[in-house]
């Protein structure tokens, strides 16, 4: 996970990375908000679920201390990141500031 991980952030696109847990209520709010955002994007920007109990080693390397965390890469840099729910027009525009 973690090489592949490292490619997909490596985009020239805005990626949208969601560190979540299924058993988190605010990631569970969040999640209709990605997919709607990611509707009205499309494939300008990749969106990317990734399960913080799955992939501990990952979410302790980007200090995920609380989910959801929303973290944004592009080639290869972190340039924007926040924790709990983010509202899909506040998304939208940071995706295409990022564009």
């Amino acid at each position: 996970m973690k090489s592949s991980f490292n490619e997909i952030i490596k985009d020239d696109k805005p990626v949208l990375v969601d560190f979540y847990a299924d058993w988190c209520g605010p990631c569970k709010t969040l999640a209709p908000i990605l997919q709607e955002t990611k509707a009205e994007l499309g494939d300008d920007v990749k969106i990317v679920k990734i399960d913080v109990d799955k992939n501990q080693e990952l979410s302790e390397k980007y200090q995920v201390r609380g989910v959801p965390t929303l973290i944004l890469f592009k080639n290869g840099q972190q340039l924007w990141r926040q924790s709990g729910v983010v509202q899909k027009s506040a998304l939208v525009q940071l995706l295409r500031s990022h564009q």
